[in-house]
């Protein structure tokens, strides 16, 4: 009886050495050998951008698309046509209204950025457009989205800093 007592309590600590062991290595050892993906610049919520691959289009708009279609980058995209045909360009959902309205069917653009494939279709990503003569932002060199200020309103609020400052005299005190 007592060796039947000295070999349960054995099995049961080797079972738990062995499920251990086990499980020590499912961890240490990879189930699947698989490549890493392409590093690419400008990973984060949506597409890579990739500066080192930009491209110049220039061609018409065809269509101005403010609709979000699912499997598409959110914000306003352009359809321009030029010698590669149409192209779905995302110009992103932050420009100014100014701008907004000089893009109309018909105009002319030129649009720096990179094309991409999400979803499996392709999407030209624009860094920097440039329309009736204006070059707008659209993008950082990384791809990250960037907001257009008004050139008005940028030029009102530097004006008002302008008469705070010159209100105090060249020493920091009042006038």
């Amino acid at each position: 009886m007592s060796r039947s007592r000295l070999m349960k309590p054995t099995r049961s600590i080797t079972t738990a050495g062995l499920l251990a062991g086990l499980l020590f290595a499912i961890m240490a050892v990879p189930l699947g050998a698989a490549t890493a993906p392409e590093s690419r610049v400008g990973r984060g919520f949506g597409p890579a951008y990739d500066a080192a691959h930009e491209t110049i289009l220039a061609g018409t708009i065809k269509e101005v698309v403010t609709k979000h279609e699912i499997g598409s980058p959110a914000g306003m995209h352009l359809l321009v046509t030029g010698a590669q045909g149409v192209v779905d360009t995302h110009v992103g959902p932050y420009l100014s209204k100014q701008t907004k309205e000089a893009l109309q069917t018909g105009t002319p653009v030129r649009i720096v950025g990179d094309m991409v494939s999400l979803n499996g279709k392709e999407f030209f990503l624009a860094r920097q457009l440039t329309v009736g003569g204006r070059t707008v932002t659209v993008r950082s060199p990384h791809g990250a989205l960037v907001r257009e200020h008004s050139p008005r309103a940028t030029h009102s609020r530097h004006e008002n800093k302008t008469a705070e400052i010159s209100q105090f005299a060249p020493d920091g005190g009042a006038r």
